[in-house]
């Protein structure tokens, strides 16, 4: 479902999927795996650890489980398990950003739907350009868009123009559009090189050795909207800083 290692102050959350999925579909148990990982790695946290998120092969993840959702036994009961899927990822999205620390995607290939949602959940997005697209199918499936996802979209999208592209009118992106529209920090030519690029981003952004909650504070109120919706308490960083300064830290 998912593994985590770790390398010095460096944690690395692969996605793996359940058994036979090579797609890293977000289903109910890799749900719960990566809200288990994401809350080990936060109690975990000290100043200068960084997360990157990855996955082998050709997907990043292309979204909830549909394919599980449609096994219910009735249409009812299928729209049942998509919004426990929905419901049950929003406090993934929340726990990447209030991670007490720098968060790099490392796409090694397709992030579509909620798998692109948590790639732009991140606060660095670095993709393969020889394999893989960011794609939101929603308006295609025609499915509605979740409140958080609509939140996150608008918080890290801040063009009019690529928003419509990417969620009104489904056009998928490639690497090398996603750096020009400014979804995507740098584009690498193979999954081992985006994984090497997001190693070196991480052991520069290490040798900061920030605070790791005031990185957070600051990160959530970069983005008040999306925090809102994902119910994310904004704390006054002002008032923070004076206690810390008071406390010695």
């Amino acid at each position: 479902m998912c593994s985590l290692e770790k390398r010095g102050t460096l944690f690395i959350l692969t996605l793996t999927g359940t058994d036979g999925d090579d797609q890293h579909r977000l289903g109910p148990q890799v749900i719960a795996s990566l809200l288990s990982t994401l809350s080990r790695i936060a109690a975990e946290a000290i100043p200068g650890s960084v997360l990157i998120t990855t996955a082998h092969g050709r997907y990043y993840s292309t979204g909830f489980d549909l394919i599980w959702a449609r096994k219910a036994e009735s249409g009812a009961a299928a729209a049942n398990r998509l919004h426990s899927m929905v419901n049950s990822l929003k406090p993934v999205a929340a726990a990447l950003m209030a991670l007490p620390m720098p968060t790099i995607a490392a796409l090694n290939g397709h992030a579509a739907a909620a798998g692109f949602l948590l790639a732009i959940c991140h606060d660095y997005v670095l993709m393969r350009s020889d394999v893989g697209v960011l794609y939101m199918p929603e308006v295609d499936l025609g499915l509605p868009l979740p409140d958080y996802f609509a939140a996150m979209f608008r918080s890290k999208i801040r063009s009019p123009t690529v928003m419509r592209e990417v969620v009104m009118s489904g056009v998928k992106v490639k690497a090398a559009e996603g750096v020009k529209m400014g979804m995507v920090d740098s584009a690498h030519d193979s999954a081992e090189s985006v994984v090497e690029a997001s190693m070196r981003l991480a052991e520069k952004l290490s040798r900061r050795k920030w605070v790791g909650d005031v990185y957070a504070d600051i990160r959530k109120s970069l983005y008040p909207d999306a925090c809102a919706v994902l119910d994310l308490p904004l704390k006054p960083l002002l008032e923070r800083g004076i206690l810390e300064i008071e406390n010695g830290a």
